[in-house]
């Protein structure tokens, strides 16, 4: 007989919950920046200055303006350009200004103030536009991991000659993945340069992040920041001893390997190996070795039952997948794979995890391959056609606000109670499908985009959800689970299914 009854545990909605991670002190401007922006409006102000002030304000502003402008030409952002154009305009106009009034022999009067406002207000707008802009969409931060070990990461590219490549007719010799790994490393130099961000090399993250940008129909611009950032992983480091627990990652729908990058930086330094997942033709873009750059051809339809079908598709693909790199990483621990990782994989302790579509495909994979030992799904709606899983099972979602929210719960809260371990089903207040992501650390704050938890503090709750899940499902440590859970969110515990 199933026992469907589910236990429900409510957080309290308090300060300690509800208050807002601290804003960074530079706003999310480097120190540079700053001193354009500043100066920019000096120069701007200066000429609404009485004529004894006028002069040296105005030229004090304009070489502030250049010192800031210089120290961050190497990388200067395009928000700047618009500060930068902002404060040259209000510097010509009070050049020009000065010019005419020596031509005219009136050098000790100003245009009258109905005349300079226009033009100060459009300078000023310039400069609060660009800043907005600069401060909405900054170069990400990572936080710094918590854990005992430092951070390694590595890209390696395999192909299982068993499976065909479904989504093109050519004859690609078996079906390929791109698998990035996070894992505990020794420590190194302080000086050791940091891996970048959405991708191997400057190149291959412009380009990840076009293709990004034009799968979700977006400005480039608005993934400018990214491009620059870089992690705390350091490439090829040398791997900590001991053996690591497995944490496999799919993105969702179009999404990439890199962008849980903060989860798993913070993961790894925590003791866990974690492979996150290129699924070519479904991520946005994915870089091969050979240079070739797979963009996705994953869309809709628009008929609900074919793009259902086709759904259940890009899921089976994307559990196998996950199916195929465990297998590969329980070679790389045996050694039949040469690698820095020979002995360091637990391969026995292994959690499927994933956002959105990925969490989907996890559940799928667990489901279908009893290898893997817990599941982490992030946001995304089960299957249809899942079964019950054996594996004890963690879901984070975000608040149901319609009616489609409201059946993907249900559904998942089904697929939970019919499982043959403990299920968690938490709902956080505040958050929004991209909460779960690297998204609230460069996207704008809006709250129907990346919720409304700050920039820092939605990835900590994702990242301390997990960690307390995975410590106590695959390290089998004392955690009280429900309760570290329950104080991010509304928490539903699903026990085992009781069969005659």
């Amino acid at each position: 007989m199933t026992h469907a009854m589910s236990l429900v545990l409510r957080a309290d909605p308090g300060p300690a919950m509800l208050s807002a991670a601290p804003i960074p002190a530079a706003g999310g401007m480097s120190a540079g920046e700053i001193l354009v922006v500043l100066a920019a409006i000096a120069v701007v102000l200066a000429r609404w200055l009485p004529p004894a002030a006028r002069r040296w304000t105005a030229i004090g502003s304009m070489i502030a303006l250049v010192a800031g402008a210089a120290s961050t030409a190497a990388g200067m952002r395009w928000q700047l350009l618009l500060v930068l154009a902002g404060g040259l305009l209000a510097a010509a106009g009070i050049g020009a200004g000065r010019l005419m009034r020596r031509r005219s022999g009136r050098a000790d009067r100003r245009a009258r103030w109905w005349v300079a406002l226009p033009g100060s207000l459009a300078c000023l707008g310039l400069i609060t536009g660009g800043a907005v802009a600069a401060v909405a969409l900054p170069v990400p931060a990572f936080p710094q991991p918590s854990g005992p070990f430092a951070v390694g990461t590595t890209v390696t590219q395999w192909t299982d000659p068993d499976r065909e490549e479904t989504a093109t007719a050519e004859a690609d010799g078996g079906r390929t993945v791109v698998v990035q790994f996070w894992y505990p490393a020794l420590p190194g130099s302080p000086d050791a340069p940091r891996a970048q961000y959405l991708g191997r090399t400057r190149e291959e993250a412009d380009t990840v992040a076009a293709a990004a940008a034009g799968y979700l129909g977006i400005p480039g611009l608005v993934l400018d920041g990214p491009t620059r950032a870089r992690t705390h992983a350091v490439h090829d480091a040398a791997p900590a001893a001991g053996r690591f627990p497995v944490v496999l990652f799919s993105p969702g729908l179009g999404g990439v390997r890199t962008q849980n990058t903060a989860w798993a930086e913070e993961l790894a330094s925590r003791g866990y190996l974690v492979a996150g997942v290129d699924h070519p033709y479904d991520s946005a873009a994915v870089m091969l070795a050979d240079g070739r750059t797979l963009r996705t051809r994953i869309a809709a339809g628009g008929d609900r039952a074919e793009d259902a079908r086709r759904r259940l598709g890009w899921t089976t693909v994307r559990a196998s997948d996950l199916s195929f790199v465990l297998t590969q990483l329980g070679r790389l621990d045996r050694g039949e794979i040469p690698g820095p990782f020979t002995g360091r994989l637990d391969t026995g302790r292994v959690a499927a995890t994933g956002h959105s579509l990925g969490g989907a495909a996890a559940m799928w994979a667990a489901h279908r391959d009893p290898r893997f030992t817990a599941v982490i799904n992030l946001d995304g709606g089960p299957e249809p056609a899942q079964g019950p899983l054996r594996q004890p099972v963690l879901a984070v979602t975000h608040e149901a606000v319609d009616q489609a929210d409201a059946d993907y719960i249900a559904a998942l809260s089904k697929v939970l109670d019919e499982g043959a371990a403990t299920g968690y089903r938490l709902t956080v207040p505040g958050s929004a499908h991209l909460t779960f992501t690297d998204g609230p650390l460069y996207l704008p704050p809006v709250p129907a985009l990346t919720g409304s938890l700050g920039r820092t503090e939605a990835v900590r709750m994702t990242t301390d959800t997990c960690a307390a899940f995975l410590d106590a499902t695959l390290r089998g440590q004392p955690v009280d689970l429900p309760g570290t859970l329950s104080r991010h969110g509304d928490l539903r515990v699903h026990p085992p299914t009781s069969r005659p």
